[in-house]
């Protein structure tokens, strides 16, 4: 499994989510508190926003805590929004196109659980992946599948009901050719403007995630697990819930693949 960290408000240095914080991502990647598995050293990942409509993108195999390079430009970087990840693997390999978060056009995506015996169907998922989307199928994950599935569904005009869909197809053919757990997700993605969370799984055992808003650094904060006890509180996003964090508030639906 794996930890990830995003932010949406006021310009900030990447540090401040990555790096700084007591309990921030790269401490995360070593000592994860709400993890199967307390290490994360499998990759890592950033994608941020600034003058163009699609994302920066920064991916390396080595663990975060040991990579000067992340270090040197959370330092320096600043954006009023960035998706950044830290992986586990299920079972594929680790390489620089399995390491998250994955990115078409202006869409970031990022992605901790599991689809239950990806493995064994791999190749029908890929077939679900229509032919002008193929092209963004870099690596051999079964996150990477589920963005593209997303994409295809109509991320640009209703992410929620896209997202649905998309899980409820992987979530299909895990009970048909897979195994358990079908599936365990929490997702975070954005279009460059609005930035989306989601929790669910189908059993009683779905990722953690949790968000706040910061005065400090007046923007929202959505998280795998929460980077301090100080300042202000941190809301569990309850398992079956969808946020939507722009400028003016938070939003929260019922999150509901339907399996046919």
């Amino acid at each position: 499994m794996c930890r990830w960290a995003a932010y949406s408000g006021t310009d900030v240095f990447l540090e401040d989510i990555i790096s700084i914080p007591a309990h921030s991502l790269i401490a995360q990647s070593q000592k994860a508190a709400e993890c199967k598995t307390a290490t994360n050293g499998d990759g890592f990942g950033i994608a941020w926003y600034g003058q163009r409509p699609e994302p920066g993108l920064y991916r390396d195999v080595y663990p975060a805590w040991s990579d000067c390079n992340l270090r040197a430009l959370v330092r320096q970087v600043k954006s009023g929004l960035f998706l950044a990840h830290v992986r586990a693997s299920t079972g594929s390999a680790t390489s620089r196109n399995n390491c998250h978060p994955f990115t078409a056009g202006r869409w970031s995506f990022m992605h901790n659980g599991q689809v239950g015996g990806f493995e064994k169907f791999r190749r029908h998922a890929d077939m679900c992946i229509p032919d002008e989307l193929y092209e963004h199928r870099k690596g051999a994950t079964d996150s990477e599948v589920l963005f593209l599935l997303a994409l295809q569904q109509g991320l640009d005009k209703d992410p929620k009901a896209a997202l649905e869909r998309a899980v409820a197809r992987m979530e299909a053919l895990s009970r048909a050719r897979g195994s358990t757990p079908h599936m365990r997700l929490s997702v975070a993605m954005s279009d460059g403007q609005r930035l989306y969370a989601a929790r669910y799984s189908s059993d009683s055992i779905a990722p953690s995630v949790y968000y706040r808003w910061s005065s400090s650094m007046n923007g929202w904060a959505v998280v795998s697990e929460p980077l301090e006890q100080t300042g202000e509180a941190w809301n569990e996003l309850k398992p079956g819930a969808f946020l939507k964090l722009t400028g003016e508030g938070a939003e929260i639906q019922p999150f509901q693949p339907f399996l046919e």
